[in-house]
């Protein structure tokens, strides 16, 4: 099937603010969605301590960036989205939260022009299952990995999918089971076919193995529930 392009993805977001700017509503379908959020920045915090800045990739309306700063507040933060609607609430309430500097840069994460060895978390939630080929999944962990500063980490709460198709139909058919458990078989479906036209997650071993290879020292496994997971590495 022909997946979105990255034109079709940033209109539904410029979209869907509204429902984005609400945790409890916002992420109803995704599986442990506040669980994640929380583990990645506690992880954050407890690696860099002492962290200055932080990029957020694909921030949404800034759910990520908020909770990082209940941990570290006064972060220079930085936040990267296709959705200028998106960025400007980001940007509304990322700033009334932190006394640092917040940039917003408009655009696809792959295309952003931003400087290396300068931030000390990167957080990266629910997006890096828009990559495509292997080529796109290796230069943009590449690009992460060189815009973090030495001990620096890149966290990710997303997608995911199981190396093994026996155990990947299982996890799908209980995700499609959750789904309907909350919103009956229409919302199922909505979700289901909204990932297949949209989304191309990797599993969490291929994402894990890539890290190792364009240089983090360290991964780490946070959580994962069925076609979720919250991991990340150390550079």
């Amino acid at each position: 099937m022909k997946k979105s392009t990255i034109a079709e993805i940033k209109e539904r977001f410029d979209n869907d603010v509204e429902r984005f700017s609400n945790l409890e509503t916002g992420q109803v379908a995704t599986i442990d969605a506040t669980i994640s959020l929380e583990l990645i920045t506690e992880a954050s915090k407890r690696i860099v301590p002492d962290a200055t800045t932080v990029l957020d990739v694909g921030c949404g309306a800034g759910n990520y960036t908020l909770m990082m700063l209940s941990k570290l507040p006064n972060l220079n933060c930085t936040l990267v989205d296709l959705s200028l609607p998106m960025l400007d609430r980001a940007f509304e309430r990322v700033s009334a939260a932190t006394n640092g500097k917040v940039e917003i840069k408009q655009g696809d994460i792959r295309e952003a022009d931003l400087e290396e060895n300068s931030f000390d978390i990167i957080l990266a939630g629910a997006v890096l299952h828009h990559l495509r080929d292997d080529n796109d999944w290796e230069t943009t962990f590449a690009k992460l990995f060189k815009l973090l500063k030495p001990g620096g980490c890149l966290m990710i709460s997303d997608l995911i999918t199981q190396d093994t198709e026996l155990l990947n139909q299982y996890t799908w058919q209980r995700y499609g089971e959750y789904l309907e458990g909350i919103g009956g078989g229409e919302y199922r479906r909505k979700v289901l076919n909204y990932i297949e036209i949209e989304d191309s997650p990797r599993s969490m071993n291929y994402q894990l193995d890539l890290m190792k290879k364009v240089g983090f020292s360290k991964v780490e496994i946070l959580h994962k529930n069925m076609c979720f997971g919250a991991f990340g590495g150390i550079k």
